[in-house]
């Protein structure tokens, strides 16, 4: 496990990959039981993982609890981060309100049983909620010591950008990362997120980055089983091998994979980790295993380091139409200076 600063705005300390705990606990269809996720758990901690990943909605706050006494006297030694938006019951403390942000973050502190959180994210724009409540009320909880940094998840590009300035301008503490979906067949955050986090300094942290296990190859088996196959049905994160880009990206996965002798899953979470290593982003990868077995598969990513040529053909592949006006200002790039722009790869970002 590597470590790094998360972003140019905090001098948080992360390990590379995230423990991301949605599979903590057995209220949902899915999940994992408290003694499966204990073995998940110190499992991770051995291997060198300092970055635990939470929500007040995963699990109905079961995973939030398991959690609490998981790091009992060992909570100095990680870094905590939970979301709040969606509340753990429908219609109940739930949206982007600075009532809400209250009420869920003393609820998480006491399932969490800690003081204070070293990471919180505004798990889901409202769409309604205006962003300076927001912000200003993330400064209150900084300054009252609830949390020690804030950072946004699944809002987009503009929104965020507002919220960094209005943080920087009023001298309120600064926001320091975004979350966002991202993997080979999810990479539509290079139009906007990823440039804005990288002009703007921000960490990046990468949810889903085997698109719900897609990028395993595993759903091309005929026999899945239920669960999976119900939330196959209902679209519940998993991509899916939908279409022909899909299943160029999955072959050409399996293809790097035997010439380098590991697995499917290997190949895909190295791309992801090597992707930025060029550019001054700061990015994270979270990973969300279900039991020891899926955690070490995840783990194993690590001894994998792809050429220049494997990562090549893995962004050729799975490339995204970036759309206006990022196609005619790579046009425009190439009457000015003689050369396409440089935005898919964030080498040169657009201010």
């Amino acid at each position: 496990m590597k470590y790094q600063i998360f972003g140019k705005k905090s001098g948080l300390r992360v390990s590379n990959l995230a423990l991301g705990t949605g599979n903590f606990g057995t209220k949902w269809p899915f999940g994992a039981t408290k003694e499966e996720s204990k073995l998940v758990f110190d499992h991770y901690a051995e291997a060198g993982g300092n970055f635990i990943d939470t929500a007040d909605g995963y699990q109905i706050g079961e995973s939030e609890e398991f959690l609490g006494d998981f790091l009992a006297s060992e909570r100095d030694n990680f870094v905590l981060a939970s979301k709040f938006s969606m509340g753990t019951r429908k219609m109940q403390t739930s949206g982007n309100s600075r009532k809400t942000m209250r009420l869920a973050v003393e609820a998480s502190l006491k399932r969490l049983k800690t003081d204070r959180l070293d990471l919180y994210w505004v798990h889901l724009s409202d769409g309604q909620t205006p962003i300076e409540e927001i912000v200003r009320g993330l400064d209150d909880l900084v300054k009252d010591g609830k949390i020690n940094y804030a950072g946004f998840s699944n809002f987009p590009a503009w929104r965020i950008a507002n919220a960094s300035l209005l943080a920087d301008l009023r001298g309120w503490s600064p926001i320091v990362g975004i979350q966002l979906e991202y993997n080979l067949i999810e990479r539509t955050a290079e139009r906007e997120l990823l440039p804005m986090a990288e002009a703007l300094g921000l960490g990046a942290a990468f949810w889903s980055p085997l698109a719900g296990g897609t990028l395993t190859g595993k759903y091309r088996a005929k026999e899945v089983d239920p669960n999976t196959r119900r939330a196959l049905a209902n679209g519940l994160l998993v991509k899916n091998e939908k279409g022909l880009r899909e299943t160029a990206i999955i072959d050409l996965l399996a293809a790097i994979a035997k010439d380098n002798d590991t697995k499917i899953i290997n190949v895909a979470l190295a791309w992801i980790r090597q992707k930025y290593d060029q550019s001054s982003l700061s990015t994270v990868t979270i990973i969300g295993p279900r039991n020891l077995q899926q955690l070490n598969d995840n783990l194993l990513s690590l001894n994998l380091t792809l050429t220049i040529d494997e990562i090549t053909r893995l962004n050729e592949v799975s490339q995204i139409v970036l759309g206006s006006p990022h196609e005619i200002i790579a046009a425009s790039q190439l009457n000015m200076f003689g050369q396409a722009s440089q935005l898919i790869e964030l080498k040169h970002p657009v201010a």
